[in-house]
């Protein structure tokens, strides 16, 4: 009995088994791939990343030209700075200029109201006074108006320097713009092993530029 009990159940399960179709497992297939491929072509890849980045983010370092940036500066100070896109710099160069005419125009002023004071007590005629009433000598009025033509020409050639420097400002950092200035700069200290063998004490220090 109990053997033919132990038959029919290998018989059911045989039957049952062969029944049952095998499933194949379906890869699963990554949706954002298909609908959102990589495409290499020459070197150049295009994704998700490339098309929603901003294209003047990635190629205005290419299309830079230190040339305009040293025309703009000479012609408009201040320009080549925007140009470069170091914004910080264009009213540094503005308050420059603004201080250097402020005292370009200051010194005229007492320059020409001195000497027109000096003409007075040195024209010969009675009845031209100066505004100091006779108060302040010729030596006197010639050295003051001296000194402030002094300044004056000293302000014009503060306002050249100026311009200059901002000319050379704008035209270093166009040429700079490409520059990697990355994070694979590496500097190192440690023992010297060459030293450290011949029992004597030694530190060495590298730099390591990828």
């Amino acid at each position: 009995m109990r053997l033919w009990t132990v038959l029919c159940s290998s018989v059911l399960v045989v039957s049952c088994a062969a029944q049952v179709d095998p499933v194949v497992p379906t890869p699963v297939v990554d949706s954002s791939a298909i609908a959102d491929p990589v495409i290499v072509d020459g070197g150049r890849s295009s994704g998700t990343a490339d098309r929603n980045a901003p294209k003047d983010s990635l190629d205005w370092r290419g299309r830079h030209s230190p040339q305009r940036a040293t025309l703009y500066s000479a012609v408009l100070p201040g320009a080549g700075q925007i140009y470069n896109r170091k914004y910080w710099k264009a009213p540094i160069v503005w308050a420059g200029l603004g201080t250097c005419v402020y005292f370009i125009q200051r010194n005229n002023k007492e320059f020409r109201r001195y000497r027109e004071a000096y003409l007075a007590v040195t024209d010969g005629d009675p009845t031209t006074t100066d505004e100091f009433n006779g108060r302040v000598s010729a030596p006197q009025l010639l050295d003051v108006t001296d000194t402030y033509r002094k300044w004056r020409d000293i302000s014009y050639i503060a306002t050249g320097l100026v311009h200059i420097l901002n000319i050379v400002d704008a035209s270093v950092d166009a040429n700079f713009v490409r520059f990697d200035v990355g994070r694979d700069l590496t500097f190192g200290a440690g023992p010297s092993l060459e030293l450290t063998a011949q029992q004597a004490v030694g530190l060495r220090l590298s730099l390591v530029l990828h």
